[in-house]
């Protein structure tokens, strides 16, 4: 289904005229292109406006030139005010039509979530996804084949970030964990320590509002524990994909609560996962993903949790396993997995079976150094 079809049944099913969406994902999902100025923000600096029949841009004069010139096509009307006299809320109120809705705060509006909107992916997102998913892995494959053991963490996530402005790749997440951290934490925020006997370099990259998020481990002296613990995690992996599969691809009375495809269907496979490959509790120790899109995580999975699992879809689910950790984004369709993160084939990788053995699924080894 078209974006305006979507768009247009929202409107139908919610009796709205109008939408509105000024933060940067969903604009970047409605015109294309980016609204992005202060990337600290919630929200850019234009709002992409639809009613059913146009879809417009309201900005202020100042980077009316700038999006009409370079960010949005042809077919988007860029309307602009000047910039001292208003502001992007105050003239989308002005100038829609009502009732209304708006992902951002402007007087009147009702509010809408556009993750559901987003969901699934067009055939034009998936061309764009396979070309920023190579990009993001081949910039991190490079980093980790350069690191030594006595790179530190902070040193790491800079090339990181060096590499993937090369490729055009904004960079919303750069984690790297040197082997005495990551025994430690999930979430491994760089520091100035040493990177030592192994490192996990992880990233979320963005462009043109798709995020791809990609895991990679350089391996120089790693303990005894850490192929076992590494190879669980993969299995997890593996067997979440093949649930994604399963659960996606089901009749709609079919889920955890009967009453539909739900993530919460696939978090109970994550959970037997754990357990089978003997890890039972780990899955309490940090989210596992979910959805990926116009948003690192269009949504996380938890137990129970409703959200639709679609397809075509991407998905980056990223068990650990304490010290280790895997994390790819793959396309999920009804005819099976295909990974969007294994960049150009130069990185070392083994098939991984899911646990009940209904997909395998190439994912990267460690790089020994």
């Amino acid at each position: 289904m078209s974006r305006r079809a979507r768009l247009d049944t929202f409107l139908d099913a919610n009796d709205l005229a109008a939408v509105w969406f000024a933060r940067p994902n969903s604009f970047a999902w409605l015109t294309g292109g980016d609204n992005v100025v202060d990337r600290s923000g919630d929200t850019g600096v234009a709002a992409a406006g639809y009613d059913g029949d146009r879809l417009r841009v309201v900005t202020d004069d100042i980077e009316a030139p700038r999006l009409r010139d370079e960010e949005v096509g042809d077919d988007v009307a860029v309307e602009s005010f000047e910039w001292h006299a208003s502001s992007l809320a105050e003239e989308v109120a002005d100038r829609t039509s009502e009732p209304f809705a708006a992902d951002f705060d402007v007087a009147g509006a009702e509010s809408v979530d556009a993750s559901a909107l987003r969901q699934p992916l067009s055939q034009g997102d998936i061309e764009d996804y396979r070309s920023l998913g190579r990009d993001a892995a081949e910039a991190v494959e490079s980093v980790c084949r350069e690191v030594t053991p006595g790179t530190t963490e902070r040193e790491a996530a800079v090339a990181l970030r060096a590499e993937l402005g090369e490729r055009d790749c904004e960079t919303p997440v750069a984690l790297v964990g040197g082997a005495e951290r990551a025994q430690r934490y999930r979430h491994l925020t760089p520091t100035d320590a040493e990177l030592g006997d192994y490192a996990i370099a992880s990233v979320t990259t963005e462009r043109g509002g798709l995020h791809a998020s990609v895991t990679r481990t350089v391996a120089f002296d790693p303990p005894e524990w850490f192929d076992e613990r590494y190879d669980a995690a993969r299995r997890v992996e593996a067997s979440a994909l093949a649930a994604t599969r399963r659960v996606g691809s089901a009749d709609e009375s079919v889920g955890s609560d009967g009453g539909g495809r739900t993530a919460g269907d696939v978090f109970d496979a994550i959970r037997e996962a754990y357990a089978e490959v003997g890890f039972e509790d780990e899955w309490r120790q940090h989210h596992q993903g979910g959805a990926a899109g116009f948003a690192g995580r269009e949504w996380i999975a938890t137990p129970d949790h409703d959200a639709t699992v679609e397809l075509p879809m991407a998905y980056a689910w990223n068990p650990t396993v304490q010290g280790t950790k895997s994390e790819g984004t793959h396309l999920v369709t009804t005819d099976g997995v295909e990974t969007l993160t294994l960049g150009a084939g130069h990185w070392p990788t083994s098939e991984v079976e899911s646990v009940d053995g209904s997909l395998a699924v190439s994912r990267p080894d460690p790089l020994r150094r």
